[in-house]
Parts: C-alpha cells; sequence; structure tokens
C-alpha cells in the first residue's frame, strides 16, 4: 500500500497534477469506512490513494488489472472481481466483509463502470450498501471533480495537467437499518451525491 501511494504521488506530481483536497465533514479517527465515489475516469486509481489517507482495500473489476503501470498500482490494493459472474461478485463481497472485520476500511465505485453519460451519477448497484447495513459500516462518499479532465474515458491520449479535486461528503451511517432498507439507503447516497456533484459544477453535466 505504501509503495502504490508514493507512486501516485510521484506520478501525479510529475505529470503537473495537483490534487486538494475539500472537506465537508473529516474522517472520524479510528473509524473504518465504505469510501465511495463517482467513476468516470482511470485517474481515478491514482486518485483514490490520494483521497484515501487511511489503510483500505477496494473493490474494482479484474481488467482494469492489465492496464500498464496503472494496473501494478490497482492490483495491489483492490480484491478483483469479474462482473460476469455472479459466484465471483459473492466471493468478492465476502472478501471485503472479511476486510472490515479487521478493522479495515474499503472502497466501492457504486456505478460499477464508467459514467460516459452527461447525468451526473449512473444508478448505483446494491453492493456497497448491502455490505454497509450487513457489517454496520458508515459510508463516506467522496465527489472526484476533475479525474476526466485530466484524462477522458475516451482516450489514454488525452491526460493533462491541472487541478485533481476530491470533495469528501458528510458520511451517511446504515445504523438500525436492515436489508430491506437497502434501496432507501441508495437512493438517499445517491440524491445526496447528485446534488452535490451539481453545486460543485461537475464538469461532465449537462446544463
Amino acid at each position: 500500500m505504501y509503495s502504490a501511494r508514493l507512486l501516485a504521488q510521484v506520478w501525479l506530481f510529475l505529470i503537473g497534477i495537483l490534487h486538494r483536497r475539500i472537506i465537508e465533514q473529516p474522517l472520524r479517527p479510528g473509524v473504518s469506512y465504505i469510501f465511495i465515489s463517482n467513476h468516470n475516469s482511470y485517474m481515478d486509481i491514482p486518485q483514490i490513494l490520494r483521497a484515501i489517507p487511511v489503510a483500505f482495500r477496494g473493490l474494482g473489476k479484474a481488467e482494469a488489472g492489465k492496464i500498464p503501470i496503472f494496473g501494478w498500482v490497482y492490483n495491489s490494493v483492490v480484491v478483483t472481481v469479474l462482473r460476469s459472474s455472479a459466484e465471483h461478485r459473492a466471493k468478492s463481497l465476502n472478501d471485503l466483509r472479511q476486510i472490515l472485520k479487521r478493522g479495515i476500511s474499503v472502497y466501492i465505485a457504486p456505478e460499477g463502470t464508467f459514467n460516459m453519460a452527461t447525468t451526473p451519477l449512473l444508478p448505483f448497484f446494491d453492493g456497497a450498501f448491502k455490505l454497509a447495513i450487513e457489517t454496520q459500516t458508515p459510508i463516506k462518499p467522496m465527489l472526484f471533480l476533475d479525474a476526466v479532465d485530466r484524462l477522458h474515458w475516451k482516450s489514454v491520449f488525452s491526460l493533462n495537467p491541472g487541478k485533481l479535486r476530491t470533495v469528501y461528503l458528510e458520511e451517511i451511517s446504515p445504523e438500525n437499518l436492515t436489508l430491506e432498507q437497502v434501496p432507501q439507503l441508495k437512493k438517499t447516497v445517491h440524491e445526496r451525491m447528485q446534488q452535490k456533484l451539481r453545486e460543485y459544477h461537475a464538469s461532465w453535466i449537462a446544463s
């Protein structure tokens, strides 16, 4: 993890990308979180390493581990999942449950794939919210405002220097919720992140 963080920091510096934190609510010391964010660029991979200052493991698609340089960093911090396999998806979520039991935070991109639309977010999958309720772990939403501007999903040749902002929103507790309330929790988080992406004028959102 330390090597991956250092590589991400050095690489971003060398290509002229400055990570900036906007903290609406700070992390609580000693608390394990389920971190989530919007997802529309491979720049999310180094940004996650700069954004999450505590020990964590992520859930990510296995295909991304094959990308040069990015792939090595990616594989060092994620539990990979084959999205086409229900059995593999279930195993990956169980691995994350065990990680949370050890007091280590996890990261999940609830959209499941790149948002290539002009809407703030794609619909969310249930996994992160089911995991939060099952383990009674608070959700910490983050907004990645500039990743798609630094490296557009259309082309790896779109890489360009500039700001890379992470917004840390207020955590959302699953306390006293049951699995029947997964849709409710998912809707609450989706609406809050969507509202905040509009407030921060995320560049890909059509006006």
